[in-house]
C-alpha cells in the first residue's frame, strides 16, 4: 500500500536494526502480472531464507515509499506482508506477518471511505471502502504469535495487504470506471 505523505523509516529508539536495513531492494510488480491475482501459498518454514525475504521486503517497501506490501508484489508467492503505517491515534506500527488471518467486525460493520494507492498500480489512488476497524493474526518471521489491532490507516492496510495475499488488489474492489481510471493513471491500460 502507498500513502501520499510517507515517512522515511528512523532509528529504532532501543538501538535494533532499522527492518529492511539487511535487505535488497526489488522491482515492484505491476499490475496484471499473473503472481498478483492468485492465492499466495502459505509458509511453512521459518528460517534464514524468510528471515531474508522479510528483510528485503522491508527494502523493497521503503525504497517505494510505501506503508505496506506483500510478497507477491516482489513475485514471492508466500504469504507474508510487511508495513509501517500509523493508526486512527497516531501510533505507529512497523512488523512482519506470516501466514496472516484476517478478522473483521461482524456486519454491519463501520466503513471508511478514503483513497487508497498501492505500489503495483504506482501514482493512482482511489475512494476506496474499508472497515474502520480490523485485526490480523499470524506469525512473525521468527515463528512467535503476532496480533496487530488496527483503526484508521493501520486497518486500512492490514486489509490492503491481506487482500494480495489472496490475489486481489484494490482496483479490483472498485467499480469499473474508477478501476479502469487508475490503471489508466499509472500507464497499465
Amino acid at each position: 500500500m502507498t500513502d501520499h505523505e510517507q515517512a522515511p523509516p528512523g532509528d529504532r529508539a532501543d538501538g535494533g536494526d532499522v527492518p529492511g536495513e539487511h535487505g535488497r531492494a526489488h522491482p515492484i510488480t505491476q499490475y496484471g502480472e499473473a503472481v498478483l491475482h492468485r492465492a499466495c501459498k502459505p509458509v511453512e518454514a521459518f528460517d534464514e531464507a524468510l528471515a531474508t525475504l522479510v528483510e528485503d521486503m522491508f527494502a523493497s517497501m521503503y525504497a517505494a515509499n510505501g506503508v505496506g506490501l506483500a510478497a507477491n508484489q516482489i513475485g514471492v508467492d508466500a504469504r507474508v506482508f510487511v508495513l509501517d503505517c500509523e493508526d486512527a491515534d497516531g501510533v505507529r506500527t512497523v512488523a512482519a506477518v506470516v501466514n496472516p488471518v484476517l478478522h473483521l467486525p461482524p456486519a454491519p460493520r463501520e466503513l471508511m471511505v478514503d483513497d487508497e494507492g498501492c505500489l503495483s498500480v504506482p501514482g493512482a489512488f482511489e475512494d476506496t471502502a474499508r472497515a474502520a476497524t480490523a485485526v490480523v493474526e499470524g506469525f512473525d518471521a521468527d515463528g512467535r504469535p503476532v496480533r496487530i489491532e488496527g483503526t484508521g490507516t493501520l486497518a486500512r492496510c492490514l486489509q490492503h495487504e491481506y487482500d494480495h495475499l489472496e490475489g486481489t488488489v484494490y482496483v479490483d474492489r472498485l467499480p469499473k470506471k474508477a478501476r479502469n481510471r487508475a490503471l489508466a493513471e499509472a500507464g497499465l491500460r
